[in-house]
C-alpha cells in the first residue's frame, strides 16, 4: 500500500501502462469519478474499466510519462497534480497527448481522476488512416 498521494498515484498509471485494468479499479472508490474534461465522464471501478478496456483495446502500446507530479495531504485525505505525456501506439503509429491530471485520493483510495488534454489530437490519433 501506499504511503503517500504520490506514490499511490504513481502506482495506479504503473498499473495502467501495464494494461492491469482490473488491479487499477481496486485502487478507486465506489464512487470514483473519471472525468475525461473534453470526452465526458466516467463513475465507479466499472465506469474505469468499460472506458479504458475499450480505449486500450486500440492501443498497441501505451507508454505514459509523468513529467511533474506534486501532492499535498495524506492517502487519508489528499490531492495529486501531474502533467503527464500518454503516448499511445494506435493504427501504426504512436501519437503523444500532452495531459495535465488531477486527482483526489480518500481513505486510501482515487475518489476523482479528471484530465485535461487536446480532444481533436485524440480523435485523430483513434481514426484510422484512409
Amino acid at each position: 500500500m501506499a504511503d503517500t498521494p504520490d506514490q499511490l498515484i504513481r502506482s495506479f498509471i504503473s498499473l495502467l501502462v501495464a494494461r492491469d485494468i482490473e488491479s487499477a479499479a481496486t485502487m478507486v472508490s465506489t464512487d470514483f469519478e473519471y472525468d475525461n474534461v473534453p470526452m465526458g465522464k466516467a463513475f465507479g471501478p466499472q465506469g474505469l474499466r468499460d472506458t479504458l478496456t475499450g480505449f486500450f483495446g486500440m492501443c498497441t502500446e501505451i507508454d505514459w510519462e509523468i513529467l511533474r507530479q506534486t501532492s499535498t495531504g495524506s492517502v487519508q485525505n489528499g490531492t495529486v497534480l501531474n502533467e503527464r505525456e500518454d503516448r499511445f501506439e494506435i493504427h501504426g503509429r504512436w501519437v503523444t497527448l500532452p495531459v495535465a491530471g488531477i486527482f483526489e485520493v480518500r481513505d486510501g483510495l482515487i475518489t476523482l481522476w479528471r484530465d485535461y488534454f487536446d480532444k481533436a489530437t485524440l480523435l485523430d490519433a483513434m481514426t484510422p488512416p484512409a
